[in-house]
């Protein structure tokens, strides 16, 4: 087999392994990387993680690397396998106490045979680089031994952390992440997880309905995955939430049973009393829309304080206390008379949030008092 072959640097930096830095030519860079774009097996296991490309992107960096005087210092970051080998060179002045120097040899793959890297994050720069004029063009790289994709993904999550990715791709990724994240990242762990399950359990009243990068082609997904995470994770973290009580602070521990037990028990009661509303596409039903699944969140927090999850006959208690409020509810049709909104008028604003909610909550109350 051919193999690339190039002068780098390698340090140590932890027990993770060695990190590599050294140049590739711009024509190489695509030869032995691909891009894992974040995708879903048949089986709802994700692969990849990689965004989708941006084009107009591209398109301003290869401008630029055709241009007449070109700097471009910003590593791309591979993750390879063990296929790539270092070999050190011999002698007292190869190794500095901070890094050793050596050869590294880089498999070339002929066609069909998978390549040794995948790219962590440069997608853009290295598309660029393909597709630039000067084929010679000396790059910089950075690489880490992953023998998991598992392992690429945890540290694609790590580079991004402070770039605007996509949000919706960094809550879906979230869930499969291995190591100890950052702490604004890990805070969204558990309600990513949450969703994870919602969409992918065929017991959820949200099976297959929640919008998420890898499924960006599948139609009945109309609910987007950044509602019912915050759903879940503004009743998780408010002392006023129904599921506050089953995360322990102190400890990190979370009961996933007992708040999975309750959502899927509650949005079960949700879709048998506005049936007509569930399932369809935001434009159609504010219900599946941003505004609708938060102001209903708000509003499990209420009913669900009273609901014994484990009790049989819970998600019928559910029902009856939304049957109450139904005819007060505007998903599809007609206009919200107190909030002087029409029902298609109902934004995914904090505003509307807060509106619809608020009037959810007091219909709740009026009505249950009136029964009792």
């Amino acid at each position: 087999m051919k193999v690339i072959r190039r002068r780098a640097l390698c340090v140590e930096q932890g027990k993770s392994g060695p990190l590599y830095l050294f140049t590739l030519r711009a024509d190489e860079v695509m030869k032995i990387a691909e891009v894992a774009r974040v995708n879903r097996l048949k089986t709802d296991e994700l692969i990849g993680y990689q965004r989708r490309e941006v084009r107009q992107h591209v398109q301003e960096i290869r401008e630029y690397l055709n241009g007449d005087d070109v700097l471009f210092p910003n590593s791309l970051i591979l993750a390879i396998t063990p296929d790539v080998v270092f070999k050190r060179s011999r002698g007292p002045e190869n190794d500095d106490g901070l890094a050793r120097a050596g050869m590294l040899e880089i498999p070339l793959p002929t066609d069909g045979e998978p390549k040794p890297a995948f790219i962590v994050d440069g997608q853009q720069r290295a598309r660029a680089l393909a597709e630039a004029e000067r084929r010679d063009l000396p790059v910089p790289v950075s690489a880490f031994v992953a023998e998991t994709v598992a392992v690429q993904r945890d540290q694609f999550l790590r580079v991004n952390n402070a770039r605007p990715l996509p949000k919706g791709l960094v809550e879906e990724l979230l869930p499969a992440a291995l190591t100890p994240l950052p702490a604004k990242l890990a805070a969204k762990r558990i309600p990513a997880e949450l969703c994870e399950l919602l969409d992918t359990e065929p017991e959820s009243p949200f099976y297959g309905l929640i919008k998420r990068p890898s499924k960006h082609r599948r139609g009945t997904a109309v609910v987007a995955a950044a509602s019912v995470i915050e759903m879940v994770q503004e009743s998780i973290g408010s002392p006023g939430g129904c599921l506050f009580p089953y995360r322990n602070l102190a400890t990190s521990e979370t009961d996933f049973d007992a708040i999975w037990k309750t959502l899927t028990v509650y949005w079960r009661g949700v879709k048998d009393t506005f049936s007509e509303a569930w399932g369809r596409p935001p434009h159609e039903s504010r219900l599946m829309h941003g505004a609708g699944i938060r102001a209903m969140g708000r509003l499990m927090d209420k009913i669900m304080m009273g609901v014994d999850a484990a009790d049989p006959d819970s998600v019928e208690s559910v029902s009856e206390s939304l049957e109450r409020i139904a005819p007060y509810c505007h998903w599809s049709a007609g206009s919200w008379e107190e909030l002087r909104l029409q029902w298609n008028e109902v934004e995914n604003t904090a505003r509307h949030h807060k509106l619809l909610a608020n009037y959810l909550i007091r219909t709740y109350f009026r009505t249950r008092d009136v029964v009792r």
